[in-house]
């Protein structure tokens, strides 16, 4: 069974807010300025949003979303997830996903580029720094993939405009159908892939507001905590625990922001695409939970 757009939208984003993963904000754990609910009213917010996606420019529904997430949180909560979930949501659902993506990615023209600068302004992001072409404080002059691809070596969200969305589909997806399998639970999947994207590219919120070093301490600790043999080995519990603490410390200053969008992508992409049924032939939490 297709689910609507809409659905696949709106469980993505609230298994990713739900699943305990070390750093974000979940069920079991609010930020000082934003919290749980804030992520479940947001989702709500976007779903009839995004079931438009086909029918009009990616930008507008990117600008749409921000502004509908505005009228029920104060916070950016999901930015990066209309980023990314908004091209994808764009697909007919008769054409393969990956394969229907490139042409959405490739019309995308200068207009786009307007009203995604918009609702970056509006939605006002941290952590971004001035950049000597193209900078968010100016009008955009370029198609918005272009845009992208000027960001890609430091953003992980610009990198999937320029390479079609390489890492959500040949390194998060797979990781999160692996993840099902082997914790039995939707959650254990969730932090699977959650652990993989952040082992394998450092994050990019991190690194705007903390370095790189940091974002690459961060993927050397998720690495460890894979390493060690979460979940089923105790040693690797410990360290998924451990990553937690640090990624918490210093007032949630390392939060791996842009790996749950990247994990809230893979979820639209399974959820469309099948690999996870619904109704769900899995239980939700497992004995991985670190919390």
């Amino acid at each position: 069974m297709t689910l609507p757009l809409g659905l696949c939208a709106q469980l993505a984003c609230i298994w990713e807010a739900t699943a305990a993963k070390p750093g974000n904000v979940h069920r079991y754990r609010d930020f000082a300025d934003v919290t749980y609910l804030d992520f479940l009213q947001s989702a709500a917010a976007i779903a009839p949003v995004l079931t438009k996606a086909r029918r009009q420019p990616v930008g507008q529904t990117i600008l749409e979303g921000v502004r509908a997430t505005r009228r029920v949180v104060s916070t950016n909560t999901n930015l990066g997830v209309l980023l990314l979930l908004a091209p994808l949501a764009a697909v007919h659902e008769d054409l393969d996903l990956r394969a229907g993506l490139e042409p959405v990615l490739a019309d995308l023209d200068a207009e786009d580029s307007r009203a995604v600068y918009r609702a970056i302004r509006l939605a006002e992001p941290g952590g971004l720094a001035r950049v000597s072409e193209q900078d968010i404080s100016v009008e955009p002059s370029l198609p918005l993939r272009q845009i992208m691809a000027l960001s890609a070596k430091r953003d992980l969200i610009a990198r999937q405009y320029a390479n079609n969305f390489h890492e959500v589909f040949t390194s998060g997806v797979p990781a999160l159908v692996l993840g099902l399998g082997e914790t039995a639970s939707v959650e254990g999947a969730i932090i699977a892939c959650h652990l993989h994207l952040l082992a394998t590219h450092p994050d990019s919120l991190i690194a705007r507001k903390c370095g790189r070093a940091e974002a690459e301490e961060s993927s050397r600790r998720a690495r460890r905590v894979l390493e060690y043999g979460w979940p089923t080995i105790a040693a690797g519990r410990v360290a998924l625990a451990d990553l937690d603490a640090w990624l918490r410390a210093e007032g949630n200053s390392r939060n791996p922001g842009t790996t749950a969008d990247l994990v809230a992508a893979c979820l639209f992409v399974a959820l469309r695409e099948g690999r996870i049924a619904v109704p769900l032939q899995h239980p939700w939490t497992a004995a991985c939970r670190h919390a």
